[in-house]
């Protein structure tokens, strides 16, 4: 694969990333977050009773940055932040209800967005699409693996 096309590949699924999540939370009806207040929402709605340390670890980014991030999350009334019933020092995040319906909508108008799109497509470009996935998803998982 040439470089010309390893870039577009890289703009194109930074394109449908942008595009579904901004026409999923306006389907939603939804104030957008920033990126990195969404991607917090849904480590701790995934790993519940994380810690800031592990978080930032998980987002690789400074702990700093995430107590940021779970500040203006738990403002908005999605996070909580508990202390450690054993080590008082450390901070455990829980996702609240509101928070699990904004994601249980976000899912359910994503997949519809999809499904909209994709019928749209001639038969042999959805299978196509739907044959790449498992290899998208080891991209996705070798890409994590070296970050």
């Amino acid at each position: 694969m040439s470089s010309e096309s390893m870039a577009r590949l890289g703009a194109l699924v930074g394109d449908l990333h942008r595009l579904l999540r901004r026409s999923a939370t306006r389907r939603a009806n939804r104030a957008e977050l920033p990126d990195a207040q969404a991607e917090l929402m849904l480590l701790v709605h995934a790993h519940p009773g994380v810690s800031v340390k592990e978080a930032a670890a998980r987002m690789r980014t400074a702990p700093n940055t995430v107590s940021t991030l779970v500040r203006d999350l738990v403002a908005a009334g999605l996070v909580l932040r508990e202390r450690d019933p054993v080590d008082g020092r450390v901070a455990r995040l829980r996702s609240t209800e509101a928070a699990r319906q904004r994601i249980a909508d976000h899912h359910r108008h994503r997949v519809a967005l999809l499904t909209d799109a994709l019928n749209q497509l001639d038969p042999e470009a959805r299978d196509a699409l739907t044959a790449a996935v498992p290899h998208l998803e080891r991209l996705a998982e070798l890409l994590r693996e070296s970050g």
